[in-house]
């Protein structure tokens, strides 16, 4: 699998990235290992998860698979802080308090003195971001995270932190964002923000969470994450009109390229301006190796535009400029 720098850092990643989002619920602990060994064998290195997946349940998991499924130096670990995990003072938010805890909580749950990646959940408006960066600048100097990035971050806020960060003992190397066919409004501010700060994109739901893949066409398959209670909403948010045309528009390049959906999806998102490693969440090994199949898929430049073409999003003033 090709390799990318992150951001302007020097470290260097796999073009796409294990999710972990379902692991300790939809996924077993041996369906885990069966996963990230697949993973791992087909050349790729950046595992995501998070201190609320699953209840920190998916962070336990990947702790116990590395080194003993996996060498751990294989593996770019990277984990997130911010969402709330309990009702206690530092059950949740981004204070100085509540990150250092949530990272302790990721350290020992990862069984790891150490991750390599740590990324700021959200933004919470609640609390200065001088503080919050207070909090990386401890986790940086202390050497239990060597980079630091932010998710769901919108661009003036991507754009206050990476210049504030600028002069830290660490800057900014991604934010991690949902852009798929489906979702392309980060293309008005984040894109532009990150291209300037020199921020890699990590796209989270590559595949318009599960939509692009053309499984719900004709309605919800029972063994689908639409089907179940706690993911329905998730998927349904994007089973709209204008996703059925930009799904057909996939599955028809697929049939002429004689590939799935998913891999047109997922090739489309991956080289688009600033990614650098969708991260792609699978229930089981085998829907992992169809995302896997599509580090050979470059989609030819006509049906790259028609895509885009389909898919387009509006821009307006101030994106665009009065003329």
């Amino acid at each position: 699998m090709e390799q990318r720098q992150l951001g302007r850092s020097g470290l260097r990643v796999s073009r796409m990235a294990l999710g972990t989002m379902t692991w300790g619920r939809d996924t077993e602990s041996e369906e885990a290992a069966s996963q990230l060994v697949a993973f791992v064998d087909a050349g790729g290195t950046l595992v995501d998860t998070a201190d609320v997946y699953c209840d920190g349940e998916s962070e336990r998991i990947l702790g116990g698979l590395l080194d003993d499924v996996v060498p751990r130096e294989d593996v770019v670990v990277a984990t997130k802080g911010v969402a709330r995990r309990h009702d206690g003072p530092f059950g949740g938010g981004a204070s100085r308090g509540a990150l250092l805890a949530a990272l302790e909580g990721s350290l020992r749950r990862l069984r790891l003195d150490h991750v390599d990646l740590w990324q700021l959940h959200a933004w919470d408006p609640a609390v200065p971001l001088e503080e919050t960066l207070t909090a990386v600048d401890h986790a940086i100097a202390t050497g239990k995270v060597r980079y630091v990035g932010v998710s769901n971050y919108s661009g003036w806020q991507l754009a206050t932190a990476a210049t504030l960060r600028r002069d830290g003992p660490a800057q900014l190397v991604c934010t991690q964002v949902e852009y798929s066919l489906l979702e392309r409004g980060i293309e008005r501010e984040v894109v532009p923000a990150a291209a300037h700060h020199g921020i890699g994109l990590l796209p989270w739901a590559p595949l318009g969470r599960g939509v692009l893949t053309g499984k719900y066409r004709s309605g919800t398959p029972a063994d689908s994450r639409g089907a179940s209670p706690h993911f329905a909403p998730y998927v349904e948010h994007h089973r709209t009109e204008r996703a059925a045309r930009i799904v057909q528009a996939v599955v028809t390049a697929a049939d002429g390229l004689g590939t799935s959906p998913l891999a047109v999806a997922l090739a489309w998102v991956r080289d688009r301006p600033g990614v650098i490693a969708p991260v792609v969440g699978a229930r089981d090994t085998g829907q992992l190796t169809g995302s896997l199949a599509a580090e050979d898929l470059t989609l030819p430049p006509e049906i790259r535009s028609a895509l885009d073409d389909v898919s387009s999003v509006e821009f307006g003033y101030p994106e665009r400029p009065l003329r």
